[in-house]
């Protein structure tokens, strides 16, 4: 089980200092959770992960259980035995797959919508994103998920999720008892409530009745789950405030140990700001939220001044597969050809032992020879930089600055 205490409330926003202790260790919130999706952060080990100051992994039921499966996981006394990871865990429930392989891949668009046009025009440049950094215009663009819609590869009841493994084609059923079996076995930390994440098309009656089976859902999970691991409840309702605002109370009645904040935020971000808030205004204070899946730099502040205390994200490794560095001064693309010439480091204000011994012509000269090298570079570095940026917000909610 989790133990977690506030140290500090800010006097100028939701924001706060906390520290949350479990088995296998302690952690300083607010906190960046950087993904592991498949008990690895792509490109690096376990023991480089360790030196980019991240205090906590969160790992992917869905596909641990395809591959290599929960089993195999549980025989090998764990998950933190299996990867080697001595820190803190979570697993998510899967609720997000039921999104990405439905009417993610049916619209090709990930839960954050309506870019700002510098980010759509850089982005356009870029290789293709995954799912959960995919953007649209805005979901008034697409087409309307009404109630009754469906996706094309996966049927969704009362009951659960009906897939289509990725890898051979089988069909897997994963309710909220299989989501929490799974995760018992995988032995994380701090589990998750199985839920569906609606799509930024969903229209109101398509969320509301979507909502009513997260609810189900979540007081099936903790009535399943039998192990000593921590459950969060994850918050839904799209982009609108009223069911918001009554999942954030009925998940905040059931005997959860924390709560996560799921799904889309609508169209603006000032939208998923204000959305965040009334979330936060209706959980227990004395409990930790956790954001899920969202932490793009810019938003990175805003969200830890509305209340979170954990994010997970995917920015900082999916970006460096892309060659994309992110520095104070703003991103840069190590495959662009100027760089060959620049005996820069990637920052000149980074400790990370990446700046410290290579500099960006070199790291340029990987990206273009299409060496994995580069690629774990930059994961190192784009890690190590967000954890500091946050470990600097820390900082400033100790001092009163936020």
């Amino acid at each position: 089980m989790i133990d977690f205490k506030i140290l500090k409330k800010s006097k100028k926003s939701k924001a706060r200092l906390g520290i949350l202790r479990t088995k296998h260790g302690v952690v300083e919130t607010p906190c960046l959770v950087p993904v592991a999706t498949q008990a690895v952060v792509k490109t690096l080990n376990s023991e480089e992960v360790l030196k980019t100051k991240t205090q906590i992994l969160i790992a992917n039921s869905f596909h641990l259980h395809l591959k290599p499966g929960e089993k195999i996981v549980e025989k090998s006394k764990g998950l933190h035995k299996f990867m080697n990871w001595p820190k803190p865990l979570m697993t998510d429930s899967g609720g997000f797959q039921v999104f990405s392989l439905g009417f993610g891949r049916d619209f090709n668009i990930g839960k954050i919508m309506a870019p700002p046009a510098t980010f759509r025009k850089r982005a356009s440049s870029l290789a293709p994103l995954p799912a959960s950094l995919r953007v649209a215009t805005r979901a008034g663009d697409l087409p309307l998920i009404k109630e009754g819609g469906h996706p094309k590869s996966l049927r969704i009841n009362n009951d659960g999720v009906f897939f289509k493994s990725p890898i051979d084609g089988r069909e897997i059923f994963l309710g909220p008892r299989e989501s929490i079996k799974i995760q018992e076995a995988l032995g994380a930390d701090i589990i998750f409530s199985f839920d569906e994440c609606t799509p930024p098309n969903a229209d109101y009656d398509y969320t509301k009745k979507s909502l009513l089976k997260t609810h189900k859902w979540a007081e099936i999970c903790i009535k399943t789950k039998e192990s000593e691991q921590s459950i969060f409840g994850i918050v839904q309702g799209g982009k609108y405030y009223d069911l918001r605002e009554e999942s954030a109370r009925f998940i905040a009645s059931l005997d959860f140990d924390g709560f996560g904040i799921g799904g889309e935020f609508g169209d603006d971000k000032k939208i998923m700001k204000n959305m965040i808030a009334r979330v936060v205004n209706n959980l227990p204070q004395e409990r930790p939220r956790h954001l899920l899946g969202i932490g793009h730099l810019e938003d990175i502040e805003n969200i830890i001044r509305s209340g979170v205390d954990f994010f997970d994200c995917t920015v900082p490794t999916h970006y460096a597969r892309r060659g994309i560095a992110f520095t104070k001064t703003g991103k840069l693309n190590l495959s662009q050809a100027k760089f060959l010439n620049d005996e820069k480091p990637l920052d000149l204000t980074c400790s990370c032992s990446v700046c410290w011994n290579y500099k960006r012509n070199y790291i340029s000269h990987l990206m273009k020879a299409k060496e994995i090298t580069g690629l774990a570079l930059l994961t190192f570095h784009n890690i190590y930089f967000f954890n500091s940026f946050v470990e600097g917000i820390r900082k400033k909610i100790k001092t009163g600055k936020i």
